[in-house]
C-alpha cells in the first residue's frame, strides 16, 4: 500500500530542501543548483532568497557570480526570467524552446504577417551579437528590415526563439542596468546543448521541491507529458490527503511532520510559492502570490510555521510586516529578530 504524506509532512519536506529549516553552509552557486534555479523577473530577488537560506551569505559572491558570468539570468521554466548557472543554462535551454514558442504565439500569433521566421532569427541573432540590446531597441533595430510590423513583436519574436540571456549589470547589488539580452553563444562561449536533458530536470525539481507530482512538475517548468519521463526514473511513490500520487528520489529528506520552522522572510517571486500546481503545503487558503514590479529586494512573504503568513516591505529604512491573521505573542517574537536581520542585510548596498 502506498505511504499517505500528511500536508504538514510535504511542507516540512519541501521546506528541508529548500534549506528553509535551517540555514546551510553552502556557496551560492551550489545553492542556485541545488534550488533548480531562482525565479528573477525582480533581479535582485534572489539575493533575498539566497540570504533568508544560507549562513553568511554577502551580496558580493552572487555579484560576483553575475560579472563571471557563472550564474545567468534566462527565460527558462514557464517562459519566465529564472537565475541559474550557467551549466545548467546550457544544459535545459533547449528543454525550454517549445515552451517559449508556445508563450509567443498565444500572445502574438499571426502578427508576423508572413515575415520569413529563419531570416528575422538570423537578423537578430546578428544584432545581438554585435552588442546587448534591450528588447525596445532590438524591436527598432529588425522594423528597419520590416518597417510594416510592430517593432514589439518582432522583438518578442526574437527573444522567444533565440538562445538569450540577459546581462550585467542587471542583476548585480547596488547597481541598476536595463534588462539587455545577449545571445547565450556570445555571452557565454557555447550553444546550448543540443541533447535533451528532462530526466535531469525532473531529478532536480524533486530534489529541491518534492514529493510531488506529476502536475505539479509541470506547473514548475510549464513542460507537459512529463509523467512517461517520471515513470522511467526510479522513484518511490507516496499519496497526499487528497489521494494525488507524489513522487520522490529515494533518499531525499522527509523530516518529522511536527520539526520546528523558523520564520523566514522570502523575496517576491520565491519559487517555494509558485513551484506546485496543489499550493496547499505552503498556502492555506488559496491566496493569491502577489507578483509586483520593480527591481527586488524591496518587499516579499513571510513564513512562520513554514506556511505563508503575511507579506513584508522595506519601507523608510524599516521592514513592516503585515500579517494575513493576527500573530500570536510567540510568534511575533519569533519574527522580530528574523526582520531586524533582513532589515540589517538590505542596508548593507555594497556587504
Amino acid at each position: 500500500m502506498t505511504q499517505l504524506l500528511s500536508r504538514r509532512g510535504l511542507n516540512r519536506a519541501t521546506l528541508a530542501r529548500q534549506f528553509l529549516l535551517e540555514r546551510v553552509e553552502l556557496p551560492a552557486l551550489e545553492a542556485i543548483e541545488h534550488l533548480a534555479g531562482m525565479q528573477s523577473q525582480a533581479p535582485l530577488a534572489p539575493y533575498v532568497g539566497l540570504w533568508t537560506r544560507l549562513a553568511g551569505f554577502r551580496t558580493a559572491e552572487l555579484s560576483a557570480l553575475t560579472v563571471q558570468r557563472a550564474a545567468v539570468r534566462a527565460q527558462l521554466m514557464r517562459n519566465t526570467v529564472h537565475l541559474v548557472s550557467a551549466r545548467d543554462c546550457l544544459s535545459w535551454h533547449r528543454l525550454f524552446e517549445s515552451v517559449h514558442s508556445r508563450d509567443f504565439a498565444a500572445h502574438f500569433g499571426g502578427r508576423l504577417n508572413g515575415v520569413d521566421q529563419a531570416e528575422l532569427l538570423g537578423h537578430a541573432r546578428t544584432i545581438l551579437d554585435d552588442k546587448p540590446r534591450t528588447r525596445a531597441e532590438l524591436g527598432q533595430a529588425l522594423a528597419k528590415r520590416w518597417p510594416d510590423i510592430d517593432p514589439k513583436v518582432l522583438a518578442y519574436a526574437a527573444t522567444h526563439h533565440l538562445a538569450v540571456v540577459q546581462v550585467p549589470p542587471r542583476g548585480m547589488w547596488g547597481q541598476s542596468g536595463r534588462a539587455e539580452w545577449s545571445t547565450i553563444e556570445t555571452f557565454l562561449g557555447r550553444r546550448p546543448s543540443p541533447e535533451s536533458q528532462a530526466e535531469d530536470l525532473v531529478r532536480r525539481y524533486l530534489n529541491g521541491y518534492g514529493p510531488a507530482s506529476v502536475a505539479d512538475a509541470q506547473r514548475w517548468s510549464g513542460l507537459t507529458r512529463l509523467r512517461e519521463i517520471i515513470e522511467r526514473l526510479d522513484l518511490v511513490r507516496f499519496r497526499d490527503e487528497e489521494g494525488r500520487e507524489l513522487f520522490d528520489l529515494p533518499n531525499a529528506p522527509r523530516p518529522d511532520p511536527d520539526t520546528p520552522a523558523p520564520p523566514r522572510f522570502l523575496p517576491e517571486y520565491d519559487n517555494l510559492l509558485l513551484s506546485h500546481a496543489d499550493r496547499s503545503r505552503v498556502i492555506t487558503d488559496n491566496r493569491q502570490v502577489p507578483l509586483p514590479p520593480g527591481n527586488g529586494a524591496r518587499t516579499g512573504t513571510l513564513l512562520v510555521d513554514g506556511i505563508w503568513r503575511g507579506i513584508w516591505s522595506l519601507r523608510a529604512g524599516e521592514i513592516h510586516v503585515e500579517p494575513f491573521t493576527p500573530l500570536s505573542s510567540a510568534e511575533r517574537d519569533a519574527v522580530e529578530p528574523e526582520a531586524e536581520m533582513l532589515r540589517r542585510f538590505l542596508d548593507s548596498r555594497t556587504a
